[in-house]
């Protein structure tokens, strides 16, 4: 007996080598110009447009097809203030105690501390949360999820991109460690959280570092080499 999945036909059009370097030129140009920020302007965003983003992000693909992501909209003031609370003790121990000099430095440009005011002035936290296994309830067993951090990455890009393109500022934010943001949001013993994202639009005045980004020829090595 076969346990193959039912297939459906597939196909994508095919465009001409020059469509298909207008469309990822226009895409790198929008794409090359997000950038993250923290400073953020109160007004709210949609709920929608958020949701929206979020279920491009579940369009990843991801080990198995398990889908391992879960993504919590956090809009509640008096939880983001708690939230803020318990990052900056965290991110306090951090500096002082928990990163080298060398991190230390590199951080520096960046001019970030453990102070976290955007996590109460964003108006959304967007934080994802990686699946580790599935609950079976009817057993008490736990069936394991495949390449959780990698297919959790895999969204999180797809949910910084769809973003952006709603014209949505976001910030990748990692206190580490994070198991607070499970207790404080009551999720499941199975999740185990992955980003604290805070988004909105820039606030007036915004600033953001004078950084380049790596080359293609920094990034990218053809085989065989010298091969275009």
């Amino acid at each position: 007996m076969s346990n193959n999945a039912p297939h459906t036909p597939y196909s994508l059009p095919r465009q001409s080598p020059e469509e298909m370097r207008q469309r990822l030129d226009a895409m790198y140009g929008h794409l090359s110009a997000r950038r993250s920020v923290r400073t953020f302007s109160s007004d709210p965003i949609p709920l929608d447009i958020l949701e929206r983003a979020v279920q491009i992000a579940g369009t990843a693909p991801s080990g198995a097809h398990k889908q391992p992501w879960s993504f919590c909209i956090v809009t509640d003031p008096e939880l983001r203030t708690r939230i803020r609370v318990a990052v900056e003790e965290e991110e306090l121990r951090s500096y002082t105690e928990r990163m080298s000099d060398r991190w230390l430095q590199d951080l520096a440009p960046l001019a970030t501390d453990h102070i976290k005011p955007f996590i109460e002035e964003a108006p959304a936290l967007i934080i994802v949360f990686r699946r580790v296994y599935e609950p079976e309830p009817e057993t008490g067993g736990r069936h394991p999820n495949y390449y959780v951090q990698e297919s959790c990455g895999i969204a999180t890009g797809l949910l910084l991109a769809a973003l952006h393109e709603a014209g949505i500022a976001a910030l990748t934010h990692t206190p580490s460690p994070m198991n607070f943001l499970g207790s404080l949001l009551g999720r499941p013993e199975n999740e185990r959280a992955f980003l604290n994202i805070p988004v909105g639009w820039p606030a007036n005045g915004t600033t953001v570092p004078n950084l380049s980004r790596k080359s293609l020829d920094e990034i990218c090595t053809h085989y065989p080499k010298g091969d275009k």
